[in-house]
């Protein structure tokens, strides 16, 4: 599956040609109440688009806001020759391209991602969704967007924790393609981003996730190295959620990451100077994740809800080093309790 990926600042003429390209005999835009205020004017080839609000929030990606985009969708007399613009962050891309996948069996859609985790995660790789049963992306289907457009014309308005959030996707794909990768990323301050330099870096992580995608579509084999941090971070996003207290995804994945690194000591001897060093920028840039040993059993279980898991195990993506991974390597139960002590010493949760 050859993603159409386009690096471009000119956002506008960039999808201004795609529309026009495409002769659709309707054009949408998917958006939430935050990227309608301040992305969608910047695109004036959208002014005549139908407008589809959702309310943000990944506690929204479900089938009420599905079901509220599929009636849009039939309100403006889509058809299979419409096109669907996903304008926003990762809920919105992912729900979007969920609900352009399955209306009409199938129609186009662009993904014109927000936010810096959306770039680098949910907008690139086909992967859709939404939440259901309390569980993270229970419900979706492979589609690959017509294209998307990654830029940073949006990211002087977000916050630092989105920034930050988008980055832990990028600090994966770094640990799964190289040392020297990861030792830069380390480096990034947060607190002066030079905007230019994020681009080069978000098209070298990009890289890293195509080659991957490319290989395996619909992640029957090595994509599922794309889940490195992913089982622990559902389970500690899903574990947030049911409490009431939602995390950004990338925070809960940069927590995985130190956990699943620590399980690749345990396992497979991960050097243990990397390990120290990314406890300590993620300890610097996301804090700590809150757990006691009374919530092991709980984490444990969500973990055997997640996707990768065939028949009740604990599945996960482990590194002998970075850039040296391993798919398919069952957990067992001691061995997680003693990374999730491990982790908890690291941050003294």
């Amino acid at each position: 599956m050859k993603q159409n990926v386009l690096y471009s600042n000119n956002v506008d003429a960039t999808l201004n040609s795609i529309i026009e390209g495409g002769n659709y005999n309707a054009v949408m835009v998917l958006v939430d109440a935050n990227t309608r205020l301040m992305a969608l004017p910047l695109l004036p080839c959208l002014s005549d688009a139908h407008i589809i609000e959702i309310t943000p929030g990944d506690d929204n990606k479900n089938l009420d806001t599905l079901s509220h985009a599929w009636s849009e969708m039939v309100k403006c007399g889509a058809t299979r020759h419409s096109l669907l613009v996903n304008l926003g962050g990762g809920m919105v891309t992912d729900l979007g391209g969920f609900a352009a996948a399955t209306f009409k069996r199938g129609i186009d859609f662009v993904n014109v991602p927000t936010t810096l985790l959306g770039a680098v995660d949910a907008a690139v790789g086909g992967k859709t969704g939404i939440n259901f049963n309390g569980l993270k992306n229970e419900i979706g289907v492979f589609a690959p967007a017509k294209a998307v457009i990654v830029s940073t014309i949006f990211f002087s308005t977000l916050p630092q924790q989105e920034l930050k959030s988008g980055f832990a996707e990028m600090l994966k794909h770094a640990m799964l393609h190289s040392h020297e990768s990861f030792e830069r990323l380390l480096q990034v301050d947060f607190k002066d981003i030079d905007y230019d330099f994020l681009l080069t870096l978000m098209q070298e992580s990009l890289q890293v996730k195509q080659h991957i995608v490319e290989q395996d579509p619909t992640e029957q084999g090595i994509r599922k190295a794309l889940n490195l941090g992913h089982t622990v971070g559902h389970a500690f996003e899903s574990k947030a959620l049911g409490d009431g207290k939602p995390v950004p995804h990338g925070y809960a994945v940069a927590w995985g990451l130190v956990v699943e690194s620590v399980l690749s000591h345990i396992l497979l001897q991960f050097p243990s100077n990397d390990l120290y060093s990314l406890a300590r920028f993620v300890k610097d840039n996301y804090g700590a994740f809150h757990i006691t040993c009374d919530h092991y059993d709980q984490l444990l279980d969500l973990m055997r809800h997640d996707k990768k898991s065939h028949s009740g195990e604990i599945n996960c993506t482990l590194l002998k080093s970075c850039g040296d991974f391993t798919i398919n390597n069952t957990i067992k139960e001691d061995d997680l309790k003693a990374a999730l002590d491990i982790f908890r010493d690291l941050f003294e949760c």
